[in-house]
């Protein structure tokens, strides 16, 4: 089917839903791009197809990126014990048999600062640590550090971003540079991602969607209040969805890692209970023993993100929105014409 089909369900969907964001869909020499409501509420600024727009934990991926290349210079490696790295004393409670391959699959067993399986409501945390003062990742240690072990490393799959907050500080501890710095030189560069890069909140450049969160009144506020005031090593990058496909692009024609290193990343290495797999930042969905697709995906208040590869067709698919929810029903709809 032609994409002025699919630009006419997206558009449909994205009125139903109340859409707000951008959406980039990429197949062989075809491509759509749209956006929907507003940047600035106030400002009556309205989204466009090349705005930024926060992705939450979709840049996990930039994590795992950025150890894979470490790895790949052969200054760390997959089963490298991670406290012989990070020997701070504020980590005395992890276990030492903790690598850094547990940390890229979320099986490093140590306690997160925002436990999804017992926690909700991700702004709670906020009422004792004001989110103002996390600027740098050494910043979130004091949230998790002094927790004990929730099981032996390994074990299984434990979504947590307090292990990709140490993946960011081994970043830093080998390549002398700020996470942010290394990744917007070494991975949003080589890519051509020009736009894209970790804003604080208190300082956002131009041609950037705020983050709004709808109250019980039907109101709307902004996330400034609900989220770190700066991104990191777990989530919280700002990016446009054309450099996002460019991301893709790079990861996958073997601009940012070898051939061997990228298929490791790729690589199922882990599943959670809904038989979701996952690689190194990445998670992967598998059909008839192969993968389907590619995903990413990032939720936060204010922030809702998915973006995903399907290999079969070379496809692309990029939905960026300034809402807590929206983006995963218009990826739905992406997803029908696609794979049908």
């Amino acid at each position: 089917m032609k994409l002025e089909y699919l630009q006419h369900k997206i558009s449909e969907e994205a009125e139903t839903e109340r859409f707000s964001g951008a959406v980039l869909v990429k197949k062989q020499s075809e491509t759509l791009a749209a956006s929907y409501g507003s940047a600035n509420i106030s400002e009556e600024r309205l989204n466009h197809p090349d705005t930024r727009f926060g992705i939450a934990s979709g840049c996990k991926l930039f994590t795992a990126i950025a150890v894979c290349q470490l790895v790949e210079q052969g200054k760390l490696a997959f089963s490298s014990k991670v406290l012989d790295v990070l020997n701070g004393k504020e980590f005395a409670r992890f276990s030492h048999d903790m690598t850094i391959h547990h940390l890229l699959t979320h099986s490093s067993g140590i306690a997160d600062y925002f436990d999804e399986e017992i926690m909700d409501d991700y702004a709670a945390l906020w009422l004792n640590q004001p989110m103002y003062l996390l600027r740098k990742l050494q910043d979130f240690v004091p949230m998790f550090s002094q927790h004990p072990m929730k099981f032996t490393p390994g074990e299984r799959f434990h979504y947590n971003n307090a292990g990709y907050i140490m993946l960011g500080l081994l970043v830093e501890k080998i390549s002398g540079m700020p996470f942010t710095d290394y990744v917007e030189q070494h991975i949003f560069a080589p890519c051509g991602m020009k736009h894209s890069g970790y804003f604080a909140l208190d300082a956002l450049p131009a041609n950037t969607a705020m983050g709004y969160i709808e109250e019980a009144d039907g109101n709307w506020v902004t996330n400034i209040y609900s989220i770190p005031v700066k991104g990191g090593a777990d989530g919280g990058a700002f990016v446009t969805a054309p450099d996002m496909q460019r991301l893709w692009q790079g990861l996958l024609d073997h601009t940012l890692l070898n051939p061997e290193l990228t298929a490791l990343l790729l690589t199922p290495h882990i599943h959670d209970d809904n038989e979701e797999y996952y690689g190194y930042g990445v998670w992967i969905t598998k059909q008839n023993g192969e993968a389907l697709k590619y995903h990413l995906m990032g939720y936060d208040p204010g922030v809702s993100f998915h973006s995903a590869f399907y290999p079969a067709s070379g496809a692309t698919v990029v939905v960026l929105c300034n809402k807590s929810r929206g983006a995963y029903p218009i990826l739905k709809v992406v997803e029908e014409w696609l794979l049908q």
